[in-house]
Parts: C-alpha cells; structure tokens; sequence
C-alpha cells in the first residue's frame, strides 16, 4: 500500500513537471509568434511590402535574433539591408 502510495506521488510529479514543460514551450511559441509578427509589420512599414523569400528567412529566426533585428531594423533604408543582415547576422 505504501509503494503504491510513492509510485503515485512520483507518478503525479512527473505528471506536473510535464505539465510545467509544456506550458513554457507554449508561452515561449507564443512569444516568438508575437515578436515575429511585429518586426514584420515594423519592416513592412519601413521597407514596403517585403519579399517572400526575405519573409521566410525572418520566420525561421530565433526570438533573440527577432528581437536583434527589431533594433537593427531601424537603420535599414532599404530591402537590401535586410538583406545583407539576414546574411551576415
């Protein structure tokens, strides 16, 4: 009765540390979702529409490298910033 009584406690740890993990891997998608579709409506703003290719690159971007270019954005003159950022970030 007792073993049963720690597999359960155990069981029920697991469980909440499950749990735990899966709620910061949705806070933090949540917030690379956010923070991406504000740098792209900040480089739409400055730059225009942007070039799909350009558009892929920046979604699969971290969120510290999002957050990188939403201060390296405010430099930019043209597309070709962008650009040559994407590549040499």
């Amino acid at each position: 009765s007792e073993e049963i009584m720690e597999e359960s406690v155990t069981y029920q740890d697991i469980i909440q540390k499950g749990v735990q993990k899966g709620l910061q891997q949705g806070l933090d998608r949540g917030k690379q979702e956010e923070a991406l579709l504000l740098v792209i409506r900040q480089l739409t703003l400055r730059l225009g529409l942007l070039d799909p290719v350009l558009q892929q690159q920046i979604e699969g971007l971290s969120i510290t490298r999002l957050e990188e270019l939403s201060e390296a954005l405010l430099d930019f003159n043209t597309a070709t910033d962008l650009a040559v950022w994407l590549e040499h970030g």
